[in-house]
This record gives structure tokens, C-alpha cells and sequence, in this order.
């Protein structure tokens, strides 16, 4: 099954924050572009270093074992502590580099522009890989930098909404009311299903992972962060109703500080996590925490509502992380050969033979394996997560499984990881009334523009 290990290093995002602009040491004078910096062939022998790529559970290690059959001529070798832009930007200056690093897609853009990494279209048609066939469009918009893609995505894990269906009828909703599309009927919902003693929260009624997640809901509403352009548009008036409605939620159980401390409470890995213990009415979540609650099937009782758009369109949000190959490494070709061999269909295949066969050990709920192409999605889909008896998992399965029709993310900016930063802080401000959210999101916007020109 699924280590806990591997559902956080599933889960969660790499934070890059303060990147330091340098020069990449290699033979790129820097400036990204999509200026070819390497002939790009198929060969791949030798020695190969990585960074950041820890095969710690079965999904990672069976790809990792498919990539060494296919590529018996490389020796390996693995740092696989999580990525580290400064170690890595220290690397960088010093023209000491790995061949290959696993980073998150929101700071691909960043070192692209600084000449970091290398363009990558022209291995991609070396080894006659369609990326945008192979991957979900808005990961490799992610990895997209001045019309030439940097890096090779994996893993897509949408979002949608976790209903405790046990706790909705203990106050009189139902999952169906958990409907984004119109705000005004879903804060009447946050309010009924919340409960309070005094102004402090005992259950709640919506937990939309604020800040984490506020890009999300910022796209809901018709907005985000990043424009097409790759400059911040924090400001926009869709961000401040999104903003706004967030701040409602909270306001309704008690503030985002009650609210803050109630999760923090929470034994969110454990088995008095909050859907058994009845903390929570409801929740949105990635689908890998659908795999920390097959644990404890029998003690509650979900309801997966997919995210909608005010618009009534269905959003299937997600992050995830990359493979790069820095300028100057050593070995690239062997880089983009490993990358891509690890993020085949046949490869997620056996990541998918691999998850089964743990399930079937410990008698656990497959809820399938998520990952960065529609091919390999469905594929897993169809040989390996069957009807588990489950009907509540089976549903919210379903669902996670469905929304991916229709996929979103942030998308790429030079200053990708600053605006982030910016826009927490415009939440946290917001949120805590320190300032008022039209004035929070104009003060953002400002940091960000500057973080945007001085990265582009």
C-alpha cells in the first residue's frame, strides 16, 4: 500500500523561495529563451547523478526498476533528498551540478529564465515524444517558458471536495449543497453544517485549505494569479469576489485564526483523523488523501463533490512536480532518456502493478495511481481499480478519476514562486483583518509586478 511517506512526498509541494538569479555554468550565457543549448541524442550510458527523486514507495520504485531494464547501460546515482533551489543554485554557480533534478513546476519558468535548465523540444522529437499527447496541457503549459518546454511533468492529482456524509446528516445537508458554482447557496451550507462553542469552532462546516490552496479558488471564481503572459494578476476583480467569499467562509466558523487552530488539532494521518472523529463536515482535498482514508474505510462515511466553476464548468486543480536537466550537466542525454523512460505510459503500468499488488496484501482499497498523462491515467484505470465493495470509496474514486476531463494549474511565470509568496501574504493579511482584501490583493499585486520585472 501507499507508505505515508509516499502519500506526502505525493501530496505536497516543494517551497522555492528566494531564488537567486545565476549564471548556469555551463555553455549557456543564461537568459532561457529556448535557445538550444544541447544537441539532444538517444544515447544513454554512462554515469547519471539525480537530485530530488526518492523512490520510497511502490510507485516510485517499480519506476524507477522499469527505467534500469530499459537503460541497463547507466549506473546511478540518487540524492534523494528533497530538492533544494539554493543548494542547487550554489551547484549551479560553481558548474558543479547533477544531471537531472525533480522540482516543482512552479519554479520552472524561474530558473529557465535565469538559464538554469535546459530547453528540451529537441530531445523531446529525438526520442519522438509528443508532449502535449504524452502529458496533461496544463503541465506542460507549467514547464512552458518563451514557447520552448523545460521540464517533463509528473503526477496530476486534482482536487474536490471530501464530504463527511455522516456528519452533513447530523446537521441537515446533504453533499449535493456543497456546490461551488453558486457561493451565495454554499455559505448557507458552511453556516448550517458549522458548529460552535462560543466563537470557536468544534466542527466544520468547509475547510477549503486556505492558504494552500487559494489559487484554486481564485479560479473558480474566473481568476488567478498568473496570466497567460506569465505576470501577476493578483488584483483582478474575480480575485477579490473569490477572496472575499473565502474570507466569508471563515468569518462564518469563527476566523481563520479558530479555524487555524482547530486544524492544527487535527489528527489528519491518524485514526482519530477528522472524518472520524466528526471534525469536519466537509473538506477539499488532493486526490492522494483519498489514500490515507482507505486506511480507516470502516469509520467513515465520504462523499466526493467535484469543484466547480461560477460558471457551472468542473475544475480538476492540481500542482505537481518535474524533471529538469540543468545546463552544464554532465551526462544530459542519459537525463532525458531516464525522465522520460520513468514517465512512460508502460512505466506508470507497472507503478499501477505495483500499487495493486500492495493493496491486495494488505486488503486495502486500490484508489488508483494519479499521475502526469491521460493515457496512463485511464490505462490504470481500467486494468487495476475495480469495484472495491466500498461504495463510498468507490464513489469518491470515481469522481476524482472523472474531473480529470476537464485540468487546471497555475501556469508558468518567471517569478512563479514569488507571486505564490505574494499572494499568501495577501491572504494572511486579509484573512486576519489586517488589512481589508481589496487593499491586501492591490499590495501583493504591487511585490509581485516588481518580483516579475526583475526576473524577466
Amino acid at each position: 500500500m501507499l507508505t505515508r511517506r509516499g502519500v506526502l512526498q505525493a501530496g505536497a509541494a516543494t517551497g522555492v523561495l528566494g531564488l537567486a538569479a545565476c549564471s548556469g555554468g555551463g555553455e549557456t550565457s543564461g537568459g532561457g529563451g529556448g535557445e538550444q543549448d544541447h544537441e539532444f541524442s538517444t544515447e544513454a550510458t554512462g554515469a547519471l547523478s539525480t537530485m530530488g527523486f526518492n523512490p520510497s514507495d511502490e510507485v516510485g520504485q517499480s519506476r524507477a526498476d522499469y527505467a534500469a531494464e530499459q537503460l541497463p547501460d547507466l549506473q546511478i546515482d540518487m540524492d534523494t533528498t528533497n530538492f533544494d533551489p539554493q543548494k542547487f543554485t550554489a551547484q549551479a554557480a560553481s558548474g558543479q551540478v547533477p544531471d537531472l533534478i525533480q522540482l516543482d513546476r512552479a519554479v520552472v519558468a524561474t530558473f529557465a529564465a535565469q538559464g538554469l535548465i535546459l530547453p528540451l523540444d529537441q530531445g523531446f522529437e529525438a526520442h519522438s515524444v509528443d508532449p502535449v499527447q504524452q502529458y496533461y496541457e496544463p503541465a506542460v503549459h507549467d514547464v512552458t517558458y518563451e514557447d520552448a518546454r523545460y521540464a517533463i511533468p509528473q503526477f496530476f492529482q486534482p482536487s474536490a471536495i471530501l464530504v463527511n456524509a455522516r456528519a452533513a446528516e447530523a446537521a441537515g445537508v446533504s453533499p449535493e449543497d456543497f456546490d461551488t458554482s453558486d457561493p451565495d447557496a454554499f455559505l448557507k451550507t458552511v453556516e448550517k453544517a458549522t458548529a460552535l462553542e462560543g466563537s470557536a469552532p468544534v466542527t466544520l462546516g468547509f475547510d477549503g485549505d486556505i492558504p494552500g490552496s487559494t489559487e484554486m479558488w481564485l479560479q473558480v471564481f474566473g481568476g488567478g494569479s498568473i496570466g497567460e503572459d506569465g505576470a501577476p494578476t493578483l488584483d483582478s476583480a474575480e480575485n477579490i469576489e473569490a477572496l472575499t467569499w473565502i474570507k466569508e467562509i471563515l468569518d462564518l466558523q469563527g476566523g481563520y485564526e479558530e479555524v487555524t487552530s482547530l486544524k492544527n488539532s487535527m489528527d489528519v494521518f491518524g485514526e482519530q483523523n477528522q472524518y472520524v472523529s466528526d471534525q469536519v463536515v466537509s473538506q477539499s482535498w488532493a486526490q492522494w488523501y483519498l489514500n490515507v482514508l482507505t486506511d480507516f474505510a470502516d469509520a467513515v462515511e465520504l462523499h466526493a463533490v467535484p469543484i466547480l466553476g461560477t460558471d457551472g464548468t468542473t475544475i480538476a486543480f492540481a500542482g505537481g512536480s518535474a524533471f529538469a536537466v540543468p545546463t552544464g550537466a554532465a551526462n544530459p542525454d542519459a537525463a532525458l532518456a531516464w525522465a522520460l523512460a520513468v514517465t512512460s505510459t508502460d512505466a506508470w503500468l507497472k507503478a499501477g502493478e505495483a500499487r495493486e499488488a500492495a493493496v491486495e496484501e494488505a486488503g486495502g482499497i486500490n484508489t488508483g495511481v494519479f499521475t502526469g498523462s491521460p493515457e496512463a491515467d485511464q490505462q490504470i484505470r481500467e486494468q487495476f481499480v475495480a469495484e472495491s465493495g466500498d461504495a463510498d470509496f468507490d464513489q469518491a474514486i470515481g469522481v476524482y478519476y472523472d474531473v480529470l476531463a476537464e485540468p487546471r494549474s497555475t501556469g508558468p511565470s518567471p517569478a512563479g514562486q514569488q507571486i505564490q509568496q505574494a499572494l499568501n501574504d495577501a491572504v494572511s493579511a486579509a484573512m486576519t483583518g489586517e488589512k481589508d482584501v481589496e487593499q491586501a490583493l492591490a499590495d501583493a499585486q504591487s511585490t509581485a509586478q516588481q518580483e516579475y520585472e526583475n526576473n524577466s
